[in-house]
């Protein structure tokens, strides 16, 4: 849930970090990173966008710079563990491009930089075939992971199930539910409906088998090499159904650029013509998140009760589900 971008300028065709004045969150980035054994590290300038944690660009003695991000207060000693493995996982298993973990340890993580993504339509086009390639070749009997991660500073529980209903309402959706902002941000009726809209997710979804997703893929992590590939950040990965991930996409702002790339993943996966009514309810699983970790949810209470407004007097009409001799 932040940005992993390098602030660059154009120095003689080349893009150099600027570095600036050293803040108190930048000082604690450069402590960990000294306290972890890289002592070359001369100076930390902050990266933008972050969100669950600090995140900054560090100058080493010879001149190169890699990504380092840190909490002040981290939620667990395998926090960085799990996002590392993950980042591994997404390259080795699904041949996505990820940033090459350089160190992780439980009070901070390295990677090397990556940059911001080119805004043309070929771009992604590259992610809408890696992405796809993704999710067709890692298929997946069951529904989980073999080990919790985390989704900002929760974190995101991944026990098996066999069933990709179950496993959706359960540890998607359901989960959030005691948590204090979500219990303020959605009355008794409101809970009520997700617990409906729970109890009916075979009648509005269908039944797809689990495949390796990102788990967290919002548009803002989605980057670049240094060559305009794109590449991946900041997952939060388990086997479930391939359309979280487009969901994410979806309905995050993605930029006018990006207009061809759910229509080419959809003929590149089989997906049926009904895969933009499902989003919505998809889509609950991140703005719960969102709701349960900051104050400024930035509409997500709003738009998770528009969609929860149909169920909350449990008379919704079926709405038609996927072909499902699709994709």
């Amino acid at each position: 849930m932040w940005v992993l971008t390098c602030i660059c300028s154009d120095v003689g065709g080349s893009a150099v970090p600027r570095w600036g004045v050293r803040d108190p969150m930048m000082a604690m980035l450069l402590e960990r990173l000294h306290s972890a054994g890289m002592t070359d590290v001369v100076e930390v300038e902050p990266a933008p966008g972050g969100l669950a944690a600090t995140a900054g660009l560090a100058r080493r003695g010879d001149g190169s710079s890699v990504f380092v991000k840190a909490f002040a207060e981290s939620p667990s000693d395998d926090a960085f563990a799990a996002e590392a493995e993950g980042l591994t996982c997404l390259r080795t298993a699904g041949g996505i491009t990820t940033p090459t973990v350089v160190l992780a340890t439980p009070d901070v993580l390295v990677l090397d930089v990556l940059h911001p993504r080119p805004r043309d339509e070929a771009f992604w086009e590259q992610l809408a075939h890696a992405l796809a390639r993704l999710h067709t070749s890692t298929t997946h009997p069951r529904f989980g992971w073999h080990r919790d991660n985390w989704l900002g500073r929760r974190r995101q529980v991944n026990t098996w199930e066999d069933d990709g209903f179950t496993f959706f309402a359960r540890h998607r959706l359901l989960r959030w539910l005691d948590e204090p902002r979500v219990r303020e941000a959605l009355d008794a009726a409101d809970r009520a409906a997700l617990e409906r809209l729970c109890a009916r997710l075979p009648e509005l979804l269908p039944d797809r088998p689990a495949c390796l997703a990102h788990g967290d893929l919002w548009a803002q992590n989605v980057l670049a090499t240094a060559d305009g590939t794109p590449a991946l950040i900041d997952p939060a990965v388990s086997y479930t159904w391939a359309e979280v991930d487009l969901a994410h996409l979806w309905t995050t702002a993605p930029p006018p650029e990006a207009h061809g790339f759910f229509d080419l993943y959809a003929e590149l996966t089989g997906s049926d013509a009904g895969w933009r009514d499902r989003m919505p309810i998809l889509q609950l699983r991140q703005h719960l998140a969102v709701i349960a970790q900051f104050d400024d949810d930035w509409g997500a209470a709003d738009q998770a009760r528009a969609t929860l407004a149909p169920f909350r007097s449990g008379r919704r009409q079926q709405q038609p589900v996927a072909d499902q001799t699709a994709g």
